[in-house]
């Protein structure tokens, strides 16, 4: 089966009142112990169902904590983050996982298990919504949790690659696993953390051009770490910028180009 490679249309800015928040941030601040610096201070956006949003600047500026922090893998010392019009703060344990049921989150590292299969693996995203044994290895899940998660691979272009143990893959397939991991927990909203940094340039288009079709045809909302200008410009609807631990860029992709947004880089 050949993977995922159609032509990509850019998407058109939303406007705010056309859509609900996927995702609502409000006054969000962190800092690490040991440093007075801030990495980031008073940041606040929404996100429109259904839109895609690149985050950018330079290294060290704060984006993957940011990433972090909206869905509470790292705590912000201020600040409010909902998700799907439910406030996260004061949320903990069994109350804080239920409420990011519905998130996918994609790595830089694609954090699967090496020695399993890419279906295994696809299975794992289903912990999400139920645990035990019938999630830890294809032989063992029920047959419809085994069908949907052939979806999620087909949907990623890896479908004939289902029963290949993981350390088989190519870097860009083991990155489309990690995305139909993702999928098997019906996201309505992924975030994903430099999702092609470890990928040579035409994998990591393909991964690009993946989170693009997906966001249309289910109407996901992709929020994305990248620094890649170019993947910022042609695969997102509107692009955030931190510089000096603030947001100073909250932009719809077509008002930017190259040259302004190299800015954020220098």
């Amino acid at each position: 089966m050949n993977p995922v490679a159609q032509p990509l249309v850019q998407s058109q800015f939303i406007a705010p009142s056309m859509v609900s928040d996927s995702l609502q941030v409000e006054g969000l601040s962190k800092h690490f112990k040991g440093t007075d610096k801030a990495v980031f201070r008073d940041v606040s956006f929404s996100i429109n169902e259904g839109q895609s949003v690149a985050l950018i600047g330079a290294n060290g500026a704060g984006k993957s904590t940011l990433l972090r922090c909206c869905v509470r893998l790292i705590e912000p010392d201020s600040g409010k983050v909902s998700l799907s019009g439910e406030d996260l703060s004061g949320k903990s344990g069994r109350a804080l996982k239920k409420a990011r049921n519905r998130v996918g989150f994609v790595f830089q590292k694609h954090c699967l298990v090496p020695r399993l299969s890419a279906l295994t693996n696809v299975l794992h995203g289903n912990l999400a919504h139920c645990s035990g044994p019938r999630n830890w290895a294809q032989s063992l899940a029920r047959q419809e949790d085994r069908q949907r998660a052939m979806d999620c691979l087909e949907q990623v272009g890896l479908a004939d690659f289902a029963y290949q143990r993981c350390d088989q893959l190519s870097g860009g397939q083991s990155q489309r696993v990690a995305i139909a991991r993702a999928l098997m927990q019906e996201p309505s909203i992924l975030f994903a953390d430099e999702p092609t940094a470890s990928l040579d340039p035409q994998s990591g288009e393909l991964v690009m051009e993946l989170f693009a079709r997906l966001s249309r045809s289910r109407n996901l909302t992709v929020f994305f770490v990248s620094h890649h200008v170019e993947h910022a410009l042609h695969y997102a609807d509107r692009i955030l910028g931190l510089r000096s631990s603030e947001l100073q860029l909250d932009s719809p992709s077509h008002s930017e180009s190259t040259a302004s947004l190299r800015e954020f880089y220098a």
